[in-house]
């Protein structure tokens, strides 16, 4: 097992470091920033769906400029993703990736959430992207589980994010 302390007061550069897991949870928002561009900024249009305004919010303050779609909307589940298939298709047509990135909290509920969203976009053959989830659960679960958690971080977030520009 690696140690965060290797003994002589330096912090050590292993996989459970801080500066090492915000590094990497910063490189994913940075390409996952880039997908949500819209394609006259270079980007590929590709939308976020997130649960609420508070993490719509916390994704602004990060540097999302694209479409940020919410679940908490007042709508069914059905026609919820009869929207999304509607609006954003199969397959990103910029890169030929997910349709839409799927960023559910990372505490219980957002799992369940976000196992049924897959579930149900992909019996519609919606490729989705799961790629910023994944890095911010394995990055980010010591400073929180949920997308609003991240406010906090957010000022260290963007100064690791100007060195992936």
């Amino acid at each position: 097992m690696e140690h965060n302390n290797p003994g002589n007061g330096e912090i050590a550069s292993g996989p459970h470091d801080s500066f090492s897991r915000f590094t990497r949870a910063a490189r994913s928002i940075h390409d996952s920033i880039l997908r949500n561009s819209s394609i006259e900024y270079g980007g590929c249009g590709c939308p976020v769906l997130v649960e609420g305004i508070n993490d719509v919010k916390a994704l602004r303050e990060l540097g999302f400029t694209g479409n940020i779609e919410k679940v908490n909307r007042g709508w069914d589940m059905p026609k919820l993703v009869t929207y999304l298939y509607e609006k954003y298709g199969t397959r990103n047509e910029v890169d030929g990736g997910g349709s839409i990135m799927l960023l559910m909290d990372w505490d219980r509920t957002g799992g369940r959430l976000q196992k049924l969203l897959r579930e149900r976009l992909e019996s519609l053959d919606v490729k989705v992207d799961e790629d910023l989830r994944t890095e911010l659960m394995k990055s980010m679960k010591p400073e929180g589980r949920t997308v609003e958690s991240l406010r906090p971080h957010i000022e260290t977030l963007v100064g690791l994010l100007s060195c992936h520009n």
